[in-house]
């Protein structure tokens, strides 16, 4: 072999032979690599890639962040004693005489119970359940199973305390968590949900 002479690698590549060294000049090619990289990495389309990639991350970030809990809690004051406040709302499904979309209130008869509302214009239902309940302290709690609300995690109690003698306050209290982009819609529709229930509380107890 003579010292200028070419031969092909076993992947078919040919590289020159050194006639010093009888071995491939890579050097001259590993700075011409480190070249090359070092333009991608300070030119635009590096700088590109970087901003796409850091954005495209923000985005993932600010979708991962789900919406808070939130809290709610209305009362009503009444001019009657606590026990025949609560021997008027304190049945699970007493919730129709006193909330005025409720049409239908069906329970399904098991401990704890679950009870199903339909509106009055057979829209709409709500399946709740029961998940505590004291009647000596004039209390119970219950969760969604399924409801149209925005809403998830939804808890909530209703309660009546004594206020002086003959008087009661009624306290309805909720924790949840709105849809993404839904707590407005979220807070506004349960807070005319409360507000109505009070006051037909109030009415049906002031005849």
């Amino acid at each position: 072999m003579t010292g200028n002479a070419s031969q092909r690698s076993p992947a078919g590549v040919a590289f020159r032979m050194s006639p010093n060294h009888g071995r491939p000049r890579l050097q001259s090619l590993e700075l011409q690599k480190a070249s090359d990289m070092k333009s991608y990495l300070t030119g635009t389309k590096f700088i590109a890639f970087v901003r796409s990639a850091t954005l495209g991350a923000a985005a993932l970030s600010l979708g991962s962040v789900a919406a808070s809990a939130a809290n709610l809690s209305r009362s009503i004051e009444i001019g009657a004693a606590p026990a025949a406040v609560w021997s008027a709302i304190g049945a699970f499904c007493a919730i129709k005489d006193w909330l005025p979309p409720v049409g239908i209130c069906i329970e399904d008869g098991k401990t704890p119970p679950t009870r199903t509302l339909v509106t009055k214009d057979g829209k709409v239902a709500f399946v709740e359940k029961q998940t505590v309940r004291s009647d000596a302290e004039h209390s119970y709690s219950y969760t969604f199973v399924s409801s149209p609300l925005p809403v998830t995690n939804y808890s909530s109690t209703i309660k009546v305390t004594a206020k002086g003698e003959g008087v009661s306050v009624v306290t309805w209290t909720g924790t949840y968590t709105p849809d993404s982009g839904k707590e407005k819609d979220a807070s506004e529709e349960l807070n005319g949900v409360y507000e109505a229930g009070l006051a037909g509380i109030k009415a049906r107890l002031t005849k």
